[in-house]
């Protein structure tokens, strides 16, 4: 024992004298500097992950999306709406959910029965599983190839059958693999508002369009730029004075206040609804492509909103009672055509109390066999219930009325007839058209919209027609969706200077109630948004309506129907996770970039896998891309994905 107390004691002696030399002591130091930059090294690349080709600079780009905006960036939160719509919930009924309905989180709610399928889904997404033939990708892809230089204007679905109005998008697996070009000389837009009176003539100088119309009274050249003189119209006097005159005809027509959406039927370049945007209306403009060949392109160039639609067969993709005013002028449509099933369209999506205005073509004394078409356009709105309320010269306003009386009084031979109870007005994806009057619903609803802009943030009563879940919360869900994207958008505020962005024409892939656009406008962004709603989730297009916005059904599993080069941002959020079961990602991406102006950025938040999956397709398109976790933290399962096309 006492030898073993000893030799311990001696190696004690020997570690304590071990530990005061230099070298252990510079050992200790170098282990905790390895450690501190091991921990510094994984918090930074936690907040963020670059992903950009290596022969194109990085971005640079702050860590955080969450960071405060700067001064004067920081306008009111978006106003409580007055209670328009009853209280729906029953007594003796809990509340579900984590917000209460102003949306703030709260912790008093009931937790309700979870749904197996909902999480067998999430954990194949974890798998990677894709047994429903998805666009989930797995490895490496190839950089995409540019396509032919004719293709430059290329719109799948109306460029592959020539003659046909209707939409003929190509087959499964014969669709875009290429990058539409650009056109040689094309340079980054010019912002608006000027661009409402000049558009740089190398982004469309190759259109038939341009060459002719180019010395007309609509268009002229000047130099390197086509510009757009709004005293020389369709409309004599110019578009003010019209529109000024529109206003006497019927005051309470009300435009910004009243009147919000419009519809402009064969638009020309879009002058009409140009000059709307400075009186807060917002006017979407349609025309077919054949007909008008270009000209949607010359609108969107000047940055107004506008599409291809055309009156065929099928339903236009907008919901009934959308529009509050509806116009036509010198449009070239026969409205009294096949027992005006055309003006029966019109009727469908014009709003219950909203105004048709009509611009015929002029018919002189000794023209008599002209007046026919204005006397059977006459007798078709009267059997509408529609009131003329004015006519002035050749320009007609009616009425629509606010209710079904009017239809019921009229004799059971009066033609056309009610369309039966049993169909959907708002169901318009490859719906055809009928020769029936659409009834208006019994409570009202979408008729009593609150003036503009109170009706932005009012909860409308058409968000309770719906066929959706939650259906004791939707004031709840609809206002937490509004503060929810009013808080991102001042984040991406602060975080990526989205003042500077220069905002013009945005495209929601995925809007829902439209809390994104409805943030953009709180802000204060000079921009308009195309929201789209589609059809793998529940209709909200009339709540859209209701609340002052533009939209659209479509299926991302097809083409977009809109030129390439249409967009400055595109946003996407919780689209692909919901589509990859039923579309080809990789087709929905080549679809974002041939629509997407060069300059343009796209956003999309999703799910990690999904975001994983997505990176390697930016890249492929040749997009500068930055991976961010979401404003929910790192360890949260939603990710950000922002991208940018480089001209």
């Amino acid at each position: 024992m006492k030898g073993m107390s000893t030799s311990f004691s001696g190696s004690e002696n020997n570690l304590v004298s071990l530990t005061k030399t230099p070298a252990f002591v510079k050992i200790i130091g170098f282990s905790f500097l390895c450690l501190s930059l091991l921990i510094i090294l994984r918090s930074f690349s936690s907040d963020i992950t670059t992903v950009s080709n290596p022969t194109t600079p990085s971005l640079k780009f702050p860590m955080s999306f969450n960071s405060a905006p700067t001064a004067g960036d920081n306008p009111s939160p978006p106003p409580s709406a007055a209670a328009a719509v009853p209280e729906l919930r029953q007594p003796g009924m809990e509340r579900t959910g984590i917000v209460d309905e102003n949306g703030a989180m709260t912790n008093e709610f009931v937790v309700g029965e979870f749904d197996e399928e909902v999480i067998d889904s999430v954990v194949d997404e974890k798998n990677g599983s894709d047994e429903n033939g998805g666009g989930v990708l797995r490895g490496k892809i190839g950089k995409f190839k540019v396509c032919d230089e004719s293709m430059r204007d290329y719109i799948p679905c109306l460029d592959n059958m020539e003659g046909s109005l209707e939409r003929h998008c190509p087959p499964k697996g014969k669709g875009l693999d290429c990058l539409v070009p650009w056109p040689k000389g094309y340079k980054l837009r010019i912002t608006w508002p000027k661009s409402r009176d000049e558009i740089w003539l190398s982004n469309v100088a190759h259109t038939p369009f341009a060459k002719g119309k180019a010395g007309n009274k609509w268009v002229a050249r000047k130099g390197d730029k086509y510009i757009f003189p709004g005293d020389r119209t369709q409309f004599a006097q110019g578009v003010n004075p019209y529109l000024d005159q529109i206003s006497k005809m019927v005051p309470e027509i009300a435009f910004g206040q009243r009147t919000r959406v419009v519809m402009d039927i064969s638009c020309g370049i879009a002058s009409f609804g140009a000059y709307l945007m400075d009186r807060n209306v917002s006017t979407l403009s349609i025309a077919t492509k054949d007909v008008h060949n270009n000209q949607i392109q010359f609108a969107l160039e000047r940055g107004v909103p506008a599409m291809f639609a055309a009156f065929t067969t099928h339903r236009l993709l907008y919901p009934s009672q959308a529009f509050d005013m509806i116009h036509c002028s010198r449009c070239s449509i026969n409205w009294t055509h096949d027992d005006g099933i055309l003006l029966l369209e019109v009727n469908r999506v014009l709003r219950a109390g909203g105004y048709f205005i009509w611009a015929a073509e002029p018919v002189h004394k000794h023209e008599e066999n002209l007046f026919a078409p204005l006397k059977e356009m006459e007798d078709l709105t009267r059997r509408l219930c529609w009131e003329l309320l004015k006519k002035e010269g050749d320009i007609y306003i009616w009425r629509k009325p606010l209710n079904n009386s009017c239809y019921l009084s009229q004799a059971p031979a009066v033609q056309p007839s009610l369309c039966s109870a049993g169909d959907d007005p708002d169901n318009v994806w490859n719906v055809n058209l009928t020769k029936c009057i659409t009834q208006l619903p019994e409570n009202g609803y979408g008729a009593n919209v609150t003036a503009w802009p109170a009706r932005l943030h009012s909860p409308p009563d058409r968000l309770f027609s719906i066929k959706m879940d939650a259906e004791l919360s939707r004031r709840e869900i609809y206002k937490a969706e509004s503060n929810f994207w009013y808080a991102i958008i001042k984040g991406y505020i602060g975080a990526f200077r989205w003042e500077k962005l220069s905002l013009r024409n945005v495209l929601d892939m995925r809007a829902v109630y439209g809390g994104f656009a409805a943030a953009l406008h709180d802000f204060n962004f000079d921009c308009w948004v195309m929201n789209v709603v589609p059809v793998s989730g529940p209709n909200t297009l009339p709540v859209l309506y209701d609340r002052g916005f533009i939209g659209v059904m479509h299926d991302w599993c097809e083409p977009f129907d809109t030129y390439p080069r249409t967009y400055d941002l595109v946003h996407a959020a919780a689209l692909f996770s919901v589509e990859k079961n039923r579309c080809n990602v990789t087709t929905i991406m080549l679809e974002i970039d041939r629509i997407l102006r060069p300059g343009g950025r796209v956003y999309i938040r999703d799910t990690k896998p999904v975001i994983e999956e997505l990176v390697e397709i930016a890249q492929a398109l040749g997009w500068v891309s930055f991976k961010y976790d979401s404003s929910e933290g790192p360890h949260s399962h939603w990710k950000l994905l922002i991208s940018e096309k480089r001209l």
